[in-house]
């Protein structure tokens, strides 16, 4: 039976991001992708317009359905918008016996909080204690830890500050800073640096969905971290590359480009 992979998301009207780009990935990657939905979102390429989350009782029923009948090999999570539905989330995965990429997602690509200042502490206290990998971009290393990277050499200093909160490993995607795209991955003995070349495309909506939702896809297939977190990296540096205007503002990464080069 083909690997299974459950996204915990937000729904993203323009289709770039949240669960729209999480289940294209998986289908990309060749596993079943089913949806926790957790919020719906008016969006576009020029960023969001409304958010409106769901009741926790309702994100509860969802994942039970699914993980009770269908079962999972790996869960995602991302867009968790408020302290409830982060705490329980959190009790729904730590209930559940597969690794779990957790995404903090806190601002859009467009710079819209996509998260309760509340909901931070449940974050740092619930959600990344039971993260196989936590994968935070710098903005929400900051949000998370106060810690600001500002050149590669921080990297290390933010990977033990987000390790703190207790995730098994954490990878730090530096894709902000200058120069080459360089992450860290570490589990606070064991480094990985992963490096890719810039490409000059602002069309870049949905990388950090699509960065976890390939991580998990690849953990669900029996990957090692480090082997899924390598898979999933040359992909999105892949979907980048080829990502495409679409409506007035950023586009997206393009989510089919290995299955058109018979890659996936």
């Amino acid at each position: 039976m083909k690997p299974r992979v459950l996204t915990v998301a937000g729904s993203d009207s323009g289709g770039g991001a949240g669960i729209q780009a999480d289940l294209k990935t998986m289908l990309a990657l060749g596993v079943h992708g089913m949806s926790v939905v957790t919020a719906v979102t008016a969006q576009n390429s020029l960023g969001v317009q409304g958010a409106w989350e769901l009741p926790a009782e309702a994100v509860r029923a969802q994942y039970r359905s699914v993980v009770d009948d269908i079962g999972v090999q790996a869960v995602k999570t991302g867009m968790l918008a408020s302290a409830e539905l982060v705490e329980t989330v959190a009790e729904l995965i730590g209930g559940t016996d597969v690794p779990t990429v957790v995404d903090p997602v806190g601002i859009s690509k467009h710079g819209d909080s996509l998260l309760a200042d509340s909901a931070l502490d449940a974050v740092r206290t619930k959600l990344l204690p039971v993260a196989t990998v936590a994968t935070p971009n710098l903005d929400e290393v900051a949000q998370l830890t106060g810690v600001r990277v500002e050149s590669e050499g921080r990297l290390r200093e933010a990977a033990a500050a987000v390790l703190s909160y207790g995730p098994r490993w954490v990878l730090i995607k530096g894709g902000h800073l200058p120069g080459d795209a360089v992450d860290l991955l570490t589990d606070g003995s064991e480094e990985h640096w992963l490096r890719a070349a810039r490409h000059d495309n602002r069309h870049t909506h949905g990388t950090g969905c699509t960065l976890a939702s390939a991580i998990a896809s690849q953990l669900a297939k029996g990957d090692s971290v480090p082997e899924a977190v390598t898979a999933a990296k040359a992909y999105v540096t892949g979907a980048i590359a080829a990502g495409f205007a679409l409506g007035g503002g950023i586009g997206p990464v393009d989510h089919g480009w290995a299955l058109r080069n018979g890659l996936s």
